[in-house]
């Protein structure tokens, strides 16, 4: 057995004295040599060396595993532990992954990381989506690495992300209040009107939007609990009502006097149906509005109203841009959006507050400007005193 008793010096202050030592050949071919840390018994070390030898095992039975294998071992273990959403996300995904699909890990090197990104390159994908598939790469290494001691460091850090240089940044599409104002102007239905001002003045997500229920609308203290959604994922048939993705996506916001309003009338509206409840959906009724009615709906609206086609989710932006020209502040943006971090509020909107610097400027220039006006006016008044004590000095000496 190689468990052995160390030196009397090399002993750990709580008697810690026993250990275990294993030399095998690890999956890349190399002979390797594993010292565990200190036991207080020698039972304890043989258990802790029994256990090592048996992971050791199952890992050198994965020799031969492939990227495809080490795909599906992450896809099963993370199926209970992240949202549906994530899940579809990973299915999603893996078929632009299949030029590595039959390499086996232990030859895995950087050239195939290095061909798979130059095809990647070559698709009509956003920059920001093929790097989401770079991570996902890593993702899967990082869990081949824990789980099955593969050693991916040489490829690993060779790898680097895709950039574009030349690719141009989408300019952000919003409705301005004066836009928005057109827009709402030709809705005159009981549902869709506080549909789209929900969206604009609460700057809710669509699937927070389609998840908003009776019973989260207080209209006593006007205020509207935003504490789940209806992903994208799910069909009408069996769409289901999930947590929002973190804990500061939920929040409590307060509603205007114009939407509280409306949203009276069509809760008056609603409740003369005999099965109604306060787990109806406010945009819907004992079912959620399918996702195309508020996207046919929005797009009719822009074409009558005359002004430009912007996305749904837009209407969130269109929100920030409202209350940033009204002078919120950023963290209070990122409060009422339901952002996680200030970082996600300042990289989305920051363009949005160069006006607000431009104001900034404006009165420091406004500033200055009175302070300089002061400060001739009072040299003014100095030099005209100075002139009226140097006028009664003459007046003085003639008198005499």
């Amino acid at each position: 057995m190689s468990v052995f008793q160390v030196k009397p010096k090399e002993q750990t202050k709580d008697g810690r004295k026993w250990m275990f030592q294993v030399y095998y050949k690890g999956l890349d071919g190399i002979n390797k040599k594993y010292r565990s840390k200190k036991f207080l018994t020698k039972k304890e070390a043989q258990d802790a060396e029994r256990q090592f030898v048996l992971t050791l095992d199952q890992c050198i039975n994965h020799r031969d595993m492939t990227f495809k294998d080490l795909y599906l071992a992450f896809y099963e273990y993370q199926s209970d532990k992240v949202r549906e959403t994530t899940i579809k996300t990973y299915r999603d995904r893996i078929k632009y992954l299949k030029l590595f699909d039959k390499i086996k890990l232990r030859e895995l090197n950087i050239n195939h990381f290095e061909l798979w990104k130059k095809e990647i390159s070559k698709l009509p994908l956003a920059t920001s989506y093929k790097n989401d598939l770079f991570k996902f790469i890593k993702a899967i290494l990082n869990f081949g690495t824990k789980w099955y001691d593969f050693n991916f460091a040489p490829v690993y850090n060779k790898m680097t992300n895709f950039t574009n240089p030349n690719e141009l940044k989408k300019e952000m599409e919003f409705f301005t209040i004066d836009e928005f104002n057109k827009f709402i102007s030709i809705e005159n239905d009981i549902l869709f009107k506080p549909l789209f001002e929900t969206l604009y003045y609460m700057g809710l997500r669509k699937g927070e939007l389609r998840g908003l229920q009776w019973k989260d609308i207080d209209f006593n203290n006007k205020m509207m609990k935003i504490h789940k959604q209806i992903p994208s994922i799910y069909s009408m048939e069996n769409y289901r009502l999930s947590p929002l993705k973190t804990k500061n996506s939920n929040r409590d916001l307060p509603i205007n006097d114009l939407l509280i309003n409306d949203l009276k009338k069509l809760y008056n509206y609603q409740k003369q149906y005999k099965n109604f409840s306060q787990e109806w959906f406010v945009f819907g009724n004992e079912t959620p509005i399918p996702k195309d009615a508020i996207r046919t709906r929005k797009n009719k609206n822009c074409k009558l109203a005359e002004v430009k086609q912007i996305r749904v989710h837009d209407f969130r932006h269109s929100c920030a841009s409202f209350l940033i020209n009204y002078g919120a502040s950023i963290t209070l943006v990122a409060k009422y959006l339901g952002h996680t971090k200030i970082d996600e509020t300042l990289n989305t909107y920051s363009h949005m507050y160069q006006n607000k610097l431009e104001d900034i400027v404006n009165l420091i220039n406004k500033s200055t400007m009175q302070n300089t006006t002061d400060i001739e006016s009072k040299n003014s008044i100095n030099d005209n005193l100075d002139n009226d004590i140097d006028d009664s000095k003459d007046d003085m000496e003639i008198s005499l």
